[in-house]
């Protein structure tokens, strides 16, 4: 197993910054950057919606009941 070494935060932002720009030029880089963040919030609130619904019985039968079946 190899030993993996973590980047330095200040190294990553910018190596990550340099892949946008150089993917998607200064321009939509930067409109990437501002994007607003809140889409990622509705979805952890769409999330905690469904699994306040979820039959989780029901679900864990469905789910693991379709692995069993086809791996036989």
């Amino acid at each position: 197993m190899t030993e993996h070494v973590y980047l330095e935060e200040d190294e990553v932002v910018r190596r990550g910054v340099e892949a946008l720009v150089r993917e998607l030029g200064p321009v939509e880089a930067m409109r990437f950057l501002s994007l607003r963040r809140t889409r990622i919030f509705d979805s952890v609130t769409h999330h905690r919606q469904w699994q306040e619904s979820l039959d989780k019985d029901r679900f864990f039968n469905e789910v693991f009941d379709k692995r069993l079946s086809s791996s036989r």
